[in-house]
């Protein structure tokens, strides 16, 4: 007996010789490794300054960070969307045709409705175009939610179908031509489309406001609302956030209306700047939004990911891809950058969640 209180005694005494250094070792911050990992959007935006600063003298000035800032919002959007659909475990394709469609459908409203029956032609309000592109949007968002989550498509097919059909449609409305000179006109009452394009707010261009305040919105989504609690969860563990009570069908469907909406914007603000709008606009968009997403950190099995990183991504795409035309390096060099930056950042996230798993 004497013994075992013995044994006892020391165990109990090794313990707490011990819980000292477990306490160090929880009280330990993280390592530079996993820093590293966590920042890399942000290291890489900061690299691709320094470098092709050093590369050109025009690349490092306010001016110029504005105008790119702009080109980013044209992706930026769509990335935000693509971001709660992968958040959800699901996938977006559509997003680039989705974003020609609604450019084409705001410039076949602001070149006049023919209604035959009538015999006149309606000229809406820049507002009411802006609604009802927004709708168009939302409804190919609809039309995929309902594919996926009430008729069990995969996403990755379903969003394929509608990126060819809404392809399509833009197609068959312009027949293949452009809708040129959508600056509209005082008689009419419709000018004012190219505001989003042109305009500026204390320098700002409207395009990166409208990035800026999508992108609040969608935080506060994520991280202050309940709606945000279920995607993480449904993300994460789709079965077992069904089994909590999460209403996960219709959390699936809202986020790709909200993908439909945040494409559907972008399309508004590219043919603004372009005061034009073509049924080819957008193509290869889906990719480079997933590319934003992914380097900003989200994990494409869902579940993780933020805003913040994801508009890092759009910014390291963005600046890395101006930089390149800056210092005149040709179209098909800046593909194979885009590329190798997408498979590193892709790399880099097996690497941080695989550690996470062990």
């Amino acid at each position: 007996m004497k013994t075992g209180a013995k044994t006892m005694t020391d165990r109990t005494q090794s313990l707490a010789d011990i819980q000292p250094e477990i306490k160090l070792r929880t009280k330990k911050g993280p390592g530079l490794a996993h820093i590293l990992l966590e920042g890399r959007a942000f290291i890489a935006l900061l690299v691709i300054i320094a470098v092709f600063s050093s590369l050109s003298p025009n690349y490092f000035s306010g001016a110029n960070f504005l105008t790119m800032a702009s080109h980013v919002a044209i992706f930026g959007l769509p990335a935000i969307g693509m971001l709660l659909v992968i958040l959800n475990g699901g996938i977006d394709l559509s997003v680039g045709s989705t974003l020609g469609l609604a450019g084409v459908c705001a410039g076949f409203m602001m070149q006049g409705i023919n209604i035959e029956a009538l015999g006149v032609v309606l000229y809406l309000p820049v507002w009411a175009v802006a609604i009802l592109t927004l709708a168009v949007g939302a409804l190919v968002g609809l039309v995929n939610g309902i594919l996926i989550a009430w008729c069990r498509v995969p996403a990755f097919v379903a969003t394929l179908g509608s990126l060819y059909v809404a392809r399509g449609i833009a197609l068959l409305i312009t027949n293949g031509l452009t809708y040129n000179k959508l600056s509209g006109s005082e008689s009419l009452g419709n000018t004012g489309f190219d505001w989003l394009g042109f305009n500026r707010i204390f320098t700002v261009p409207i395009g990166v406001l409208i990035l800026g305040i999508v992108a609040l919105a969608c935080g506060f989504l994520l991280s202050k609302t309940a709606f945000g609690r279920w995607l993480y969860a449904s993300g994460g563990n789709e079965r077992a956030a069904e089994l909590s009570g999460v209403p996960v069908k219709r959390v699936k469907i809202s986020v790709y209306v909200l993908s439909g909406i945040c494409a559907a914007m972008a399309g508004l603000v590219l043919s603004s700047q372009l005061t034009s709008a073509g049924p080819t606009a957008g193509t290869t968009y889906e990719l480079t939004a997933i590319a934003a997403v992914v380097i900003g950190g989200a994990a494409l099995t869902g579940g993780r990911g933020n805003v913040r990183g994801t508009l890092l991504g759009a910014f390291v795409i963005g600046f890395l891809s101006d930089g390149l035309v800056i210092i005149g390096v040709s179209a098909y060099w800046q593909t194979v950058f885009t590329g190798a930056v997408i498979v590193l950042a892709v790399l880099l996230n097996t690497l941080q969640y695989g550690r996470r798993g062990r």
